[in-house]
């Protein structure tokens, strides 16, 4: 069985809505980091003894919360051992807009990832994007890097899509199956 964990910041709880939702599909740990950017005590030992690692963070101003950027930052004492070498890797990001440039938040995740020396697993999941398809169709919001994830900025965790919310337990699945193909 893979061993999974789903590390992210949430700032209202739509974030921490999703990573929910991934880690139930994975059979995943959920490790918060905290409003200072911090992880819970034996967090880092946590990520160590992990198969895969799964970022999680909303896109604030084109970007990762700073939270999230702290937590990153502190990786550099695991990036310099190269404690996280050859990994696995996979990201999300929530954002109050359809697109709302959660596209660069997981660009910032899979080079932090490249840079720890991980695998990267994608969506993998082909977009719903058919005339009929609708905010309840699992990709509609057409992630390939990785999940996006759209949060009304006005409703709480309990108005995200349906779809979103499927995909990010299908993303979880899939996390674990990728693991569990090179584990086994």
């Amino acid at each position: 069985m893979a061993n999974v964990v789903v590390v992210y910041h949430s700032g209202y709880g739509h974030t921490q809505f999703i990573a929910q939702a991934v880690a139930k599909g994975a059979d995943a740990q959920l490790l918060p980091i905290d409003a200072e950017g911090n992880l819970p005590e034996g967090g880092w030992d946590t990520l160590a003894g992990a198969d895969a690692i799964v970022f999680g963070t909303p896109t604030y101003m084109g970007g990762p919360s700073w939270q999230f950027k702290k937590f990153a930052d502190a990786s550099s004492k695991p990036w310099f051992s190269r404690a996280w070498q050859d990994k696995f890797f996979a990201g999300f990001s929530v954002s109050a807009s359809l697109n709302g440039d959660k596209g660069a938040t997981l660009a910032y995740l899979n080079t932090l990832a490249a840079q720890h020396g991980g695998l990267w697993i994608s969506l993998g999941m082909l977009p719903s994007n058919a005339k009929a398809a609708t905010r309840n169709d699992v990709n509609n919001l057409g992630g390939s890097v990785g999940l996006l994830v759209q949060a009304p900025s006005d409703a709480g965790a309990d108005a995200i899509p349906q779809g979103d919310v499927d995909t990010a337990r299908k993303f979880g699945e899939r996390v674990a199956a990728v693991v569990g193909k090179f584990k086994g």
